[in-house]
């Protein structure tokens, strides 16, 4: 950077014919702007400018150096217009990152629709359960779901992603409906396997208070499709995030049990890399996003086959 800014000076120096208007302009001290080209004069081995007292003129070399560092102050300016102007407008690429699950069912048809809203810009949403490191990897904004770490990056609230218990009307019919939290320890539990302590499940009644109960069962797995294909065949009680189940819930295919507790909710924040310097169409597309999180969002989705 300071020999691209030597190579300005330079072309200033040449264009006004004079040390002096140089330095002021560049609002620096004469000696500055002069030791700065003597030093460009040794680096190269070669006298670029005769110095008389009416001012400065370039000798051959310097002239033609001169012509070679006004290409290489256009090419900069340039470049530096583009990154203003992709800081400035809705325009380009944009990294979306998210875990299997929230991707395909929700980002999904949201950033299907943001591209239609937005014709210029270019998206690629990546879906994988494994942590990503935003930086390393490139990411424009990430999607996460629950407490945030404390970090260097930057975030914005989205909403909220509430959970629920469901079971298909068949199992329950056979097994019983379970009526307080306790009745789960009997019941067959269809368990997250990606959620540490997901064998406990943690509920909150209506009157504030708490039941934190053991389930067991006979299917595991990290996959939340899984879970509810299992819940909708009559293998057990799913706890489902809303997004998954709401499209089985309004066919009838599973029903919720323990409507008058909770299970607890997940706060849903876009992730990016730094609070400072945000491009505009991060901050366009994160913005929006927090428009489409009002209560009971997930009634939206269209498709639970995502």
């Amino acid at each position: 950077m300071e020999r691209i800014q030597a190579i300005k000076l330079f072309v200033r120096v040449v264009d006004l014919g004079s040390f002096s208007k140089a330095a002021a302009e560049a609002g620096i001290g004469q000696p500055a702007v002069t030791k700065q080209i003597g030093r460009m004069e040794q680096q190269l081995g070669a006298r670029l400018l005769h110095r008389t007292t009416h001012g400065v003129s370039p000798t051959e070399i310097g002239l033609l150096y001169y012509d070679k560092c006004k290409l290489i102050c256009h090419h900069v300016d340039e470049a530096e217009s583009v990154g203003t102007l992709l800081q400035t407008q809705a325009q380009g690429a944009i990294r979306i990152s998210s875990s299997v699950a929230f991707g395909r069912r929700v980002m999904a048809p949201l950033v299907m629709q943001f591209m239609r809203m937005n014709p210029q810009l270019q998206i690629e949403l990546n879906c994988e359960d494994r942590y990503v490191n935003l930086v390393e990897q490139g990411v424009d904004v990430a999607i996460r779901l629950g407490k945030l770490a404390d970090s260097t990056l930057g975030a914005a609230y989205l909403g909220l992603n509430p959970w629920v218990m469901v079971a298909s009307p068949a199992y329950l019919k056979a097994q019983g409906r379970p009526k307080k939290p306790q009745d789960l320890a009997q019941h067959d539990a269809l368990i997250y396997s990606s959620v540490q302590g997901d064998e406990r499940w943690q509920l909150t009644g209506g009157d504030g208070k708490r039941a934190s109960v053991p389930v067991r069962g006979r299917l595991r797995s990290n996959n939340l499709s899984m879970l509810l294909a299992a819940a909708r065949s009559g293998f057990g009680i799913a706890a489902l995030p809303r997004y998954v189940a709401h499209t089985s819930l309004q066919s009838k295919a599973v029903v919720s049990v323990l409507d008058d507790w909770q299970l607890p909710h997940q706060e849903v924040h876009a992730v990016f890399p730094s609070p400072r310097l945000v491009p505009a169409k991060v901050k366009l597309f994160i913005s929006w996003l927090q428009g489409q999180f009002g209560p009971q969002w997930w009634a939206s989705l269209q498709d639970d086959r995502l």
